[in-house]
This record gives C-alpha cells, sequence and structure tokens, in this order.
C-alpha cells in the first residue's frame, strides 16, 4: 500500500509566533523560512499543517 505523502514549505517566519506555533514548524521538521520537507499524510501532521496554515505553502507529493 502507497502512502500519501505532502510536500511542506515554511513561507513565514517562525519568529515572534507562539510557542505552540514553533513547536509545530519544528515538529514536521522545518527549521528556517523557505525549507521544504516531504511528510506523511496523517491525522496528526495535519492538525499541525492546519494550525500554522497561514504560514505553510502545501502540495501532494
Amino acid at each position: 500500500m502507497a502512502t500519501k505523502e505532502l510536500k511542506v514549505t515554511l513561507k513565514k517566519s517562525t519568529i515572534g509566533r507562539l510557542k505552540t506555533h514553533r513547536d509545530c514548524a519544528r515538529g514536521l521538521g522545518l527549521r528556517h523560512t523557505h525549507h521544504t520537507v516531504t511528510v506523511i499524510d496523517t491525522p496528526e501532521n495535519r492538525g499541525m499543517i492546519n494550525k500554522i496554515s497561514y504560514m505553510l505553502s502545501v502540495e501532494e507529493a
């Protein structure tokens, strides 16, 4: 079974954001602006993406 993956890019800085939002970015593996990672599409990852969607760009990988 092929797992669905998402390509997530951090578009805005985490400086000055709420700690929970910074933690979500780190939890997804994003380190700095314009950093792109591929994550597995799970409910946990979707929750983090939805929480900080204003800072991200998301596309299917």
